[in-house]
């Protein structure tokens, strides 16, 4: 191990170090923030009388708050460096679930879902990705897709925690166990374990620069930002949307709740297994055809879901891949793009329409599905998710006429 200029030893920059404590904090802070109502909402709402729409509603209020956030966050991290950043996410997320226990009416439990959005756009993928750009340059691109495989078995993991939390303590008790993990738990893995501003300058050199990587030469233009900004922004939206109203266009397919939950429960392995195989290849070959892989297989997954195919399965397993390599998308193709010196700045405003798209898609499918019926909402969903693999193959044509 190297030894650093303040004295502390290598091993708090090594990727075996650094991305395993990255990948439970990153379990532990999606499954107590995005995942928390799927298991709390109706506890809380059966447990309060506060309805329903309001309980639900408070994460579209955190994810709101995370993307007005995230270009601060992203500029904070290319000043400070991430552990600062991750540090004070852990502390928000720790205050914001412990008001969310103690909260005595709705107007306060809706507050602590502000505390808690903005714990989210310190805390969630793009600050990890952004602090793993600093520490590791361009090296950092196998070690993002690594990172989502830890991510994607935080539904796995936390789900049957809350629900074991929920019927031992109730659901002030889970949310208050929460806290207590961020803030014993989390915070001290981010402290000891992460790098500090000056380690992370000397730690670029562990890690190779893969050359496939093909960094541009010039800065790449405004229309480029945003058809990348765009095409994460339409994908977030539809995964969300899926994500929130799967069981209810399953079963107005006439297929019972209990298949449904079952075929749902296909999603999260086919992501896990999709960015596995990417993790194998992802070097060789530039991350736009992740985005394209992405973007094309969710397209097809739900288009095929949409035509009534009668292996629901299979359509599932397509979807489920495609939004499991667009989390590795996200990560990488900015990096590759616009290079480590501008990536956390650049990925914060990447955040922001992305995140404001997630708070507004459950309401919006909702609409649809009130309005027309849900097989016709689905039919927007696949015309929206055939659009997006449109502006991918433009974002394909711009990226290549720059390099």
């Amino acid at each position: 191990m190297t030894q650093t200029t303040d004295g502390a030893t290598g091993w708090r920059t090594s990727p075996r170090v650094v991305v395993p404590v990255l990948g439970v904090t990153q379990i532990l802070a999606w499954g107590s923030s995005y995942y928390l109502p799927a298991v709390l909402a109706q506890p809380i709402a059966s447990d309060t009388g506060w309805s329903l729409s309001w309980v639900v509603g408070g994460l579209s209020l955190g994810l709101l708050i995370a993307g007005l956030a995230s270009p601060l966050v992203g500029r904070r991290i290319r000043q400070h460096g991430g552990r600062p950043v991750l540090a004070v996410s852990a502390l928000l997320l720790s205050a914001g679930l412990l008001g969310l226990a103690l909260a005595p009416n709705l107007p306060v439990f809706l507050a602590a879902w502000l505390i808690i959005g903005c714990g989210m756009g310190a805390g969630l993928y793009d600050p990890a990705f952004s602090t793993l750009g600093r520490i590791y340059g361009q090296g950092a691109r196998h070690l993002i897709t690594t990172l989502t495989l830890f991510g994607g078995f935080a539904s796995t993991a936390c789900w049957p925690l809350s629900a074991f939390l929920v019927a031992e303590l109730g659901w002030r008790g889970a949310c208050a166990t929460y806290a207590a993990i961020h803030l014993f738990i989390c915070l001290p893995l981010y402290l000891f374990a992460l790098p500090k501003e000056a380690v992370q300058k000397r730690a670029r050199p562990s890690v190779p620069i893969e050359t496939n990587d093909m960094p541009a030469v010039e800065p790449p233009s405004r229309g480029i930002f945003l058809l990348l900004a765009v095409t994460i922004m339409v994908g977030s939206a539809v995964s969300t949307v899926i994500s929130v109203h799967l069981l209810t266009i399953l079963q107005a397919r006439d297929i019972s709740l209990a298949a449904a939950v079952a075929l749902g429960a296909l999603v999260g392995p086919s992501q896990v297994s999709a960015r596995f195989i990417e993790m194998l290849v992802g070097r060789y070959h530039h991350p736009i055809w992740t985005k394209i892989a992405s973007v094309s297989l969710v397209a097809l997954g739900l288009g095929l879901l949409w035509g009534n195919v009668p292996l629901v399965y299979l359509t599932l397993i397509f979807y489920g891949a495609g939004i499991g390599l667009e989390s590795i998308a996200r990560g990488t193709l900015p990096l590759v793009l616009f290079g480590p010196d501008d990536y956390a700045p650049i990925m914060g405003k990447l955040a922001r329409p992305s995140l404001i798209a997630q708070a507004a898609a459950p309401s919006i499918g909702a609409l649809l599905i009130e309005t027309f019926d849900a097989h016709l909402a689905l039919g927007v969903v696949v015309t929206v998710a055939g659009v997006n693999v449109l502006i991918a193959w433009a974002l394909f044509g711009a990226t290549r006429r720059h390099r």
